[in-house]
């Protein structure tokens, strides 16, 4: 019992999160969706307005003083972005190009270069962008030029506008919890050592031995992870611990483990409620469980999730993070889920909550229904 019972713990109110600069942004990463030939022209001109025309606020030397605004960006443009025949065949456009800063996919690091980012595309391109970065992660401003834009409040329209309000630290955001997942692989190899003598037709005999080892790999996922059965044609035979306590065996289809962004994607296709993203939580979803009773839960955010093939388990498994990295899960093998400690801050159009609901509203079309009439009273009856 609580020794003071006014004693209680405080809850934040989401819509009083806001984007606050250190120092002023100098430079932007722009990510724009591959193989889309919609999204060329607000390529260019969002590129043509940040290297030559986005205010910037630039601190002098003298700290009471504050200089004017100065034009002009570093931006930085993923390396095949620019690999686009379109792009490249682009005459007028080269001077612009000549200012960008390049990098590549898991070759480049830019984790301290980039001051925010802006995603132009679909809920996909920002999975991208929280996959480029496995730790913290900087502000995300997305513009809905996708199919469904979920996770994009932005309309391109007034980008200008907007962009500049960003500049200047005039935006909510939403911290969006992801997972950190670790998987570990064995890989057992038979090695021979000439032990077993000589037979007797001259023939070196060996004795088999196993030599196992463990090969680690790490994610940060924003969506979800999904265990699935693969090619397969049996259940997914799948044992989940949580703090290492063995909770069940899913026998399905396979499993979602989401975040509460992550909610809202195939995990509500598959059952689940949805969850808004400030929630501190995992959902554990079922994928067509050979169940009645497997319904999807939440569990703290605290907790460590640890999935493995069953021991009698007919066949393998399947691993996917957002969609991606997708690999064989064997008998061995063990996927550990916890949640991150770096979220992505994903600016507002207007607050967290307003935003989540106009995106249920608009992309999910959720409650939507014909309303119902009103009883039509006596009174009204005799006129």
């Amino acid at each position: 019992m609580l020794q003071n019972p006014k004693a209680v713990m405080h809850i934040q109110d989401p819509a009083s999160q806001r984007l606050t600069w250190n120092k002023p942004p100098k430079s932007v990463l722009v990510i724009k969706k591959i193989r889309d030939a919609s999204l060329l022209e607000p390529f260019k001109q969002l590129c043509i307005f940040l290297t030559e025309n986005a205010s910037l606020f630039v601190q002098v030397c003298d700290l009471s003083a504050v200089a004017p605004f100065v034009k002009g960006m570093i931006v930085y443009v993923e390396r095949k972005v620019l690999e686009d025949p379109a792009i490249m065949g682009d005459e007028s456009f080269g001077v612009v190009k000549k200012k960008f800063c390049t990098f590549r996919e898991d070759y480049d690091d830019i984790s301290d270069r980039v001051d925010f980012i802006i995603c132009l595309g679909g809920d996909g391109t920002l999975l991208y962008a929280s996959s480029l970065f496995q730790e913290s992660v900087p502000p995300v401003m997305a513009f809905h030029l996708g199919s469904l834009g979920f996770l994009t409040p932005f309309n391109f329209d007034s980008y200008q506008s907007q962009v500049n309000q960003i500049i200047e630290g005039n935006a909510a955001i939403i911290l969006r919890s992801r997972l950190k997942v670790k998987v570990v692989k064995e890989h057992r190899e038979k090695k021979t050592s000439n032990q077993g003598g000589v037979d007797e037709k001259g023939l070196i005999v060996t004795n088999g031995d196993t030599d196992t080892t463990r090969n680690n790999m790490q994610y940060q996922v924003l969506n979800e992870v999904v265990v699935d059965r693969g090619p397969s044609s049996y259940l997914s035979n799948v044992d989940l611990f949580l703090d290492g306590h063995l909770i069940t065996t899913v026998q399905g289809d396979g499993v979602i483990v989401s975040t509460p962004t992550g909610s809202t994607a195939y995990a509500v296709a598959a059952g689940a409620s949805m969850i808004h993203p400030n929630v501190p939580a995992i959902m554990i979803t079922p994928i067509c469980p050979h169940s009645l009773s497997f319904r999807p839960i939440v569990v703290p955010a605290g907790v460590e999730l640890k999935i493995m093939l069953s021991p009698d388990a007919r066949n393998t498994a399947w691993v996917s993070f957002d969609g991606r990295k997708r690999q064989e899960v064997c008998h061995g093998d063990s996927i550990t889920i916890t949640t991150s400690c770096f979220p992505v801050p994903s600016i507002c159009f207007r607050d967290p909550v307003n935003d989540w609901f106009e995106s249920l509203a608009q992309c999910l079309h959720w409650n939507v229904r014909k309303k119902q009439n009103h009883l039509i009273s006596e009174e009204e009856e005799e006129f």
